[in-house]
């Protein structure tokens, strides 16, 4: 058994932390995740405090996604934000530029099972995966089939409105009708970016319904081929 009691891997890279230690990942940082200029130096900080593991946002402009590893639990972490490590292992997503990167964090003296989630866990958090209609699904999926096919394509990939329409054969009113229906109500079961208004752009709230879905398992590679399917089906 490894004396680690926090393991963060990162494509093949393995980086174990033992009691006391920190670790920062960036662009010039202890784990270097990549030599992207969009990529902070410093963009995340493991480190302990008070006996419990945290993951901080210590970069100044990237926000930054964290699920447990089947999406019961997720938390959007804004510059200067942080969140304790209490579950077995946690995702991490963040995008710089045209790519989007993923980090896993396996603790190895966890305190709690991703299904019994503790209200002192902080940040910005949706703890229970929303289901979605066939409708709502086929219009993720439309948006996130870039990213499913090809994993290491940034959110910058996310089509536009009227091409995911045109992707599902719906009129583009449609599309954005159910858009908005769908973020609505993701919005209303906690999901942070997804609210419309001054400030948030179309493209910005597709991207983050996108890494919403992807991090809590709303959508898989494997629920493609249901677009291949749309022709059986009349548009709603």
């Amino acid at each position: 058994m490894t004396s680690a009691e926090v393991t963060i891997e990162f494509g093949d890279v393995m980086y174990d932390l033992k009691a006391g230690e920190t670790v920062t990942l960036g662009r010039a940082a202890d784990l270097v995740v990549d030599d992207n200029p969009y990529l902070h130096r410093r963009l995340l900080q493991v480190s302990a405090d008070s006996g419990v593991w945290w993951v901080a946002n210590i970069g100044q402009s990237i926000p930054v996604s964290v699920a447990t590893d089947q999406g019961e639990f997720q938390a959007l972490l804004g510059p200067g934000a942080r969140l304790p490590i209490v579950f077995p292992r946690l995702r991490v997503m963040f995008t710089a530029g045209p790519n989007t990167y993923e980090v896993a964090i396996t603790c190895h003296g966890s305190l709690l099972s991703p299904a019994d989630p503790s209200d002192a866990v902080a940040g910005d958090a949706t703890r229970v995966p929303l289901a979605l209609t066939e409708s709502q699904k086929l219009l993720v999926l439309a948006l996130a089939e870039p990213m499913l096919l090809n994993p290491g394509q940034g959110l910058t990939a996310v089509p536009t409105s009227a091409v995911a329409a045109e992707r599902l054969g719906w009129p583009v009113t449609t599309f954005n009708r159910k858009l908005d229906a769908v973020c609505e109500k993701l919005d209303r079961g906690g999901v942070d970016g997804l609210r419309g208004g001054p400030g948030n752009l179309a493209s910005l709230r597709k991207s983050r319904l996108v890494e919403y879905a992807l991090l809590a398992r709303l959508v898989s590679a494997s629920d493609l081929v249901l677009l291949d399917r749309i022709g059986d089906t009349p548009a709603p």
